[in-house]
């Protein structure tokens, strides 16, 4: 089974880095993860309301510590949590579905410019589609893969397994996860609106 977990060449980040631009995903690349937590906060303002949404990657590298603690962000996790699930869902999914600032990571990314994200509820695709006026990924090079048949692959051979296994450890059960909704973003029409950060260590899954 091919290795998932290797990090991409510089030949092919160049090549991935040329397609996403051509498909309307601005695309930057830094050396490590400690560049990449700088570079998401230098494109966030002071006051932004952000969703970081759930993510290893963003978990890992304090993001989602410092958008949700720092005070200098309209946290819209942290009001999720003040919410009552059974009288104001409808609202809860609203506000998660379109903040202003949507903040994750994918689950692989196509030498030729498309990104996949696999998901168990679909709670984070509507601000990644549309619904968000700004989305920032923080994306391992390991996730770059030839194509989407290769994508697919990564997800269901690689990510699915180590989710099921983090879902069990984190919630005592048996259950595992889901590839319950893939969304594919093949071309974003919205100038400047997506951007993913390439970082060249093994972030998440």
């Amino acid at each position: 089974m091919k290795d998932w977990n290797e990090l991409a060449t510089n030949e092919s980040i160049q090549k991935t880095i040329s397609t996403l631009k051509t498909n309307g995903i601005n695309p930057i690349v830094v050396e490590n993860s400690s560049q990449a937590k700088k570079k998401v906060f230098e494109l966030i303002p002071e006051g932004a309301e952000v969703m970081n949404m759930s993510s290893v990657t963003i978990d890992s590298l304090g993001i989602a510590k410092e958008i949700q603690d720092s005070g200098k962000y309209n946290s819209v996790k942290n009001k999720l949590r003040t919410m009552d699930r059974k009288t104001q869902g409808l609202e809860m999914q609203k506000l998660g579905a379109a903040p202003e600032y949507a903040i994750g990571s994918v689950h692989a990314v196509t030498e030729d410019g498309k990104v996949l994200i696999a998901s168990n509820t679909g709670s984070q695709l509507p601000a990644y589609s549309y619904a968000s006026a700004h989305v920032i990924w923080v994306v391992g090079t390991q996730k770059i893969v030839k194509d989407l048949d290769e994508g697919m692959k990564r997800i269901y051979e690689y990510i699915l397994p180590l989710e099921s296994e983090r879902i069990n450890r984190a919630f005592n059960t048996t259950r595992g996860s889901n590839v319950s909704k893939i969304l594919i973003i093949n071309k974003e029409r919205v100038e400047e609106r997506l951007t993913l950060i390439l970082v060249k260590e093994i972030l998440g899954f």
